[in-house]
């Protein structure tokens, strides 16, 4: 009896183990998370995300703040760690043009005199066109925050092009 009762603690350590460690695709560090602000539907957290309480979508508090082009823009994307989570990609045009509002309004930094139309303050979008997921060919797509457009661009170039990390909130 007691050999069996150790068994079953051991099986059922393992078990519990086995659905802590592995039931989600983030680790430990986001356990402690703290809201540090709200803008709306958007919820700012300390470890650098900012959630969408509308779209469930999870954004990284900040792009990668220097031009960038598509393929290293998308390695960026799926090698970001924010909140400790491990399961962060480049957004599609949607969910890009999710987080334009055409009557908010910022200076772009990358760019004087023009202004970036971002939804959230809480997002720190630091040039116009964040790269996108849809490629055709030779191009990519972006979605330019200035005048709210979708477009495509030439994959290899870098002018006022970033990398915004996005993951599925749940």
């Amino acid at each position: 009896m007691k050999k069996s009762s150790g068994a079953m603690v051991a099986i059922i350590s393992v078990v519990l183990l086995t659905v802590i460690c592995c039931s989600k695709p983030y680790t430990v560090e986001h356990a402690a998370t703290v809201e540090t602000a709200r803008d709306g539907r958007f919820v700012a957290y300390d470890n650098g995300t900012v959630l969408d309480t509308r779209t469930k979508l999870m954004w990284s508090a900040k792009d990668n703040g220097s031009d960038i082009n598509w393929v290293n823009a998308k390695v960026y994307c799926e090698n970001y760690r924010g909140g400790g989570y491990k399961d962060w990609r480049m957004p599609t045009l949607n969910e890009l043009e999710g987080l334009y509002d055409e009557i908010k309004s910022r200076p772009a930094t990358c760019y004087s005199g023009n202004n970036i139309h971002i939804a959230t303050e809480l997002i720190d979008i630091t040039c116009f066109c964040p790269w996108a997921s849809e490629t055709s060919d030779s191009e990519a797509a972006i979605f330019d925050f200035g005048p709210g457009i979708r477009s495509g661009f030439a994959s290899q170039l870098t002018r006022f092009s970033r990398a915004l990390p996005v993951r599925s909130g749940k």
